[in-house]
């Protein structure tokens, strides 16, 4: 299995925070990777059964080399708690928040099982748990820019 995990405190309460990250809907604002989400079937917001889409690039030297779409299950959903979700059915990813002075420690993590050959180029020949925590660790400097300075 492979996990990574990435932290940041932000200035801000862990209910805003928690709001903020659990609308898919902004991911594009935040991450380097996921460009776009939107709930699909039925789904207006996050709630555990929910399913979203995310829109997906990898890009090399900025220019795009994939791009791919996503389909999750929200499976954990505790506002200002922790949001979690498993896409395409074997990557979990969850937030967890916890007050920390007078903002919020968020937590991001993954964790999956490399499926296949192609699974195993991508895990252990193009280290992609690593490009993953790099792209964690983007993402919540830039939901903290953009709650701390809106």
């Amino acid at each position: 299995m492979s996990t990574g995990s990435a932290s940041i405190t932000i200035d801000r309460p862990p209910a805003e925070v928690w709001a903020a990250i659990a609308d898919i809907t902004r991911m594009g604002d935040w991450s380097p990777e996921c460009i776009a989400g939107r709930w699909v079937g039925g789904a207006t917001g996050p709630a555990i059964g929910a399913t979203f889409e995310g829109d997906n690039v990898a890009k090399l030297a900025g220019r795009t080399i994939k791009k791919w779409t996503t389909t999750s299950e929200v499976t954990a959903c505790e506002p200002g708690a922790v949001f979690e979700f498993v896409a395409e059915g074997y990557t979990t990813w969850r937030y967890s928040f916890e007050a920390a002075g007078t903002g919020t420690r968020v937590t991001e993590t993954f964790d999956y099982t490399a499926k296949g050959f192609m699974g195993f180029v991508y895990d252990k020949v193009l280290f992609r748990p690593k490009a993953m925590t790099k792209g964690m660790q983007r993402t919540l400097e830039r939901v903290k820019a953009g709650l701390e300075h809106p």
